[in-house]
């Protein structure tokens, strides 16, 4: 689901998405093609598309923006700036879907990939029994939309980043860390949409992600340990970084939670000493446990056992790439009782949460983005649909969830911000502790499996405190704790207030054949999950 810093080094960049051709770094500075001349374009294609029979049509005009840095320990080893930019024409004639795609945005090249993407649905059709069925939707008009920026990171001079990614090293590497990788993902999708529902949409979207892995080594035994950074990516400027943003919750034992902002020198320096620290930690007894989850060890749980099983294409079986299929079949769902988890469970979908991956005005069909539940206290009651996917589940609209990852990739339904919503008394991390008599606490995201219908898991973390009567009594290692998804959501005892919430992201959720990536978001704050069954990874007992 998402690449850590330990994985991509200077010799792993072709493991990373990277969109179309590199370029200097003063080219993603320059402005890209107005709205007024976009819209020109847009117009030519929409026209020829319907001129060849298309019954509706959708043109996304493209520019995407990357910037990514990799260093390890005094070492820069690499720097890429890459830009795409064209144009994806989808459209439905004779009932059935079509998509052509092409670099060359001069009006005849447009027509013709239009004209290509008209022919590809009639032929398509020969092969389809049931006709594309839309949900409708009223055209916008011409509208805008932008991530809320204080500081555009594409403006930051490369040398800074260089250096701010350099200090984070050395302070690692001051305090314990035998390696550290540290690394730096800028992205901007400058995105236009028109439609024949009479919609032209220009959005500007930002998205950052600073992340380090560190490693301490006990030389005589040849073992080692590592920790990732605690940040979570997040729709945002270089604000995530300078502090203009600062926002920093604490928690026990010396931890701090980071919101709207994150320290990266500092989590490095404190992740050196813990590194060590895990060196001669406690291996855990197995056993049943009450845990006590850190939202940014949550959200790859939620992302996993909530958020996968609830995309609809997946629960009707017509997608099973990069994470197979789905348990929470159309049958619990019409049920209206299905039990997916506690009444204290209340998850939602959106893709409006500011600061989130997912945050945009609109989707990648001109649907304007909104909220709406998947598990209402504890009982599933919907799912994640686009436009032609709507009727399915009875819904008069689309949720608004439709995404693509480039202008020459086709849009279909992409997993949207999905977060577990804080409780409503108020309590901290601390207040949770101090109610627990055997459990761990656990921060950070790690190692995970889950089955093909996203039911039964094992997830693993970066941090692992022990609590007994109430008080964190040191730290442990080999953790991991196996569940299924009912019987885990059903444990969830406690939840801490909106005080404690935080995302946790992913920059490369993967999807589809061919595969494609996209960037989202899981809020929740520190949950507690009562008598989980906890398995030591070590063999060492």
């Amino acid at each position: 689901m998402q690449l850590s810093g330990a994985g991509i080094g200077g010799l792993m960049v072709a493991g990373i998405p990277v969109l179309g051709n590199t370029v200097a770094p003063e080219r993603l500075l320059e402005p890209g093609a107005d709205a007024a001349t976009k819209k020109r374009l847009a117009d030519v294609a929409l026209n020829a598309a319907k001129s060849k029979g298309a019954t509706y049509t959708d043109v996304r005009i493209g520019r995407y923006l990357q910037q990514f840095l990799f260093t390890r320990e005094q070492k820069v080893q690499n720097v890429v700036n890459a830009e795409s930019y064209g144009i994806g024409i989808r459209v439905i004639a004779n009932g059935t879907w079509g998509f052509a795609a092409t670099s060359d945005v001069r009006p005849e090249a447009i027509a013709r990939c239009a004209e290509t993407a008209v022919a590809i649905a009639k032929a398509n059709s020969r092969l389809q029994t049931e006709p594309v069925k839309l949900a409708p939707q009223k055209g916008v008009g011409d509208v805008t939309w932008k991530t809320p920026l204080q500081k555009n990171a594409f403006e930051i001079p490369v040398g800074q980043k260089i250096d701010l990614l350099m200090k984070v090293n050395s302070e690692a590497m001051k305090n314990g860390a035998a390696f550290v990788t540290s690394n730096l993902f800028f992205v901007n999708e400058q995105k236009y949409f028109a439609s024949t529902d009479g919609s032209y949409i220009d959005q500007d979207v930002h998205r950052i992600w600073p992340t380090f892995t560190v490693s301490a080594v006990d030389r005589t035994s040849g073992k080692f340990k590592t920790r990732d950074a605690l940040s979570s990516p997040m729709g945002m400027g270089y604000e995530y970084l300078d502090g203009l943003a600062s926002e920093k919750i604490a928690a026990p034992y010396g931890l701090v939670g980071y919101r709207n902002s994150y320290d990266m020198v500092e989590d490095a320096t404190l992740a050196a000493k813990q590194v060590k620290q895990k060196l001669t930690a406690k291996t855990v007894q197995p056993g049943k446990y009450d845990l006590v989850l850190d939202p940014n060890h949550l959200g790859l749980t939620i992302h996993e056992s909530v958020g996968h099983p609830t995309e609809l294409d997946r629960v009707l079986g017509y997608e099973a790439n990069y994470a197979g299929t789905s348990f929470a079949t159309l049958d619990k769902w019409k049920s209206k009782n299905f039990n997916y988890g506690s009444k204290m469970v209340n998850i939602v979908a959106d893709k409006t949460q500011v600061g989130s991956l997912g945050a945009v005005g609109y989707d990648d069909e001109g649907v304007p983005c909104k909220q709406w539940d998947l598990i209402k206290d504890g009982i599933l009651v919907n799912y994640q649909a686009i436009r032609d996917q709507a009727a399915i589940i009875g819904e008069n609209e689309s949720h608004g969830c439709c995404y693509a990852d480039n202008w020459n990739s086709v849009q279909f339904q992409r997993m949207p911000n999905v977060s577990l919503q804080a409780g409503s008394e108020k309590r901290s991390v601390f207040d949770m502790v101090k109610g627990v008599d055997k459990g761990i606490y656990i921060i950070g995201r790690g190692s995970y499996s889950i089955d093909q219908q996203r039911y039964n898991f094992q997830f693993g973390g970066q941090l692992f405190y022990e609590i007994k009567n109430g008080e964190i009594v040191g730290m442990l290692d080999d953790v991991a704790y196996q569940s299924n998804t009912q019987e885990f959501w059903n444990s969830c005892a406690q939840l801490c207030d909106q005080d404690d919430y935080r995302t946790f992201g992913s920059f490369f959720d993967g999807k589809g054949q061919p595969s494609q990536v996209s960037a989202v978001s899981h809020g929740s704050a520190t949950t507690r999950f009562n008598g989980v069954n906890v398995i030591n990874t070590g063999r060492k007992i």
